[in-house]
């Protein structure tokens, strides 16, 4: 059974945290799943977003499953977080999106909520 995790909680959001949780689990058991980062939760691919040493860092934590990580490109701009290349074409002045996400249109969500069992939204 294949499983989309739809996250659109920001960081700060326990919801979040359990996203990245069930996640881990698959990843373990080698279920078939995939992510989506939407809405409020394209904030974990902020590049620039500061966490103390004493919290864990949610974006670490998604990059050490070195899974696939697509992240709604309008969402993200719309919350300033962009890579090179749109950095280049909005004529912005740097990128920010971290290692290992990608920025990529709502057509690959819909892909996926069409491909998939079972979406959770977190």
């Amino acid at each position: 059974m294949s499983t989309l995790l739809l996250i659109t909680s920001a960081p700060t959001s326990i919801h979040a945290w359990h996203a990245l949780g069930l996640a881990q689990a698959l990843h373990s058991k080698n279920e078939d799943f995939r992510v989506f980062f939407y809405q409020d939760g394209v904030s974990v691919a902020n590049e620039l977003q500061w966490v103390p040493d004493d919290q864990r860092n949610l974006k670490a934590e998604w990059q050490k499953l070195a899974i696939r990580l697509p992240v709604c490109v309008s969402a993200a701009l719309a919350r300033g977080i962009c890579d090179e290349e749109n950095a280049k074409r909005h004529h912005l002045k740097q990128h920010n999106l971290a290692q290992g996400f990608e920025l990529v249109g709502l057509g690959e969500l819909a892909d996926a909520v069409q491909s998939t069992d079972r979406l959770l939204q977190f």
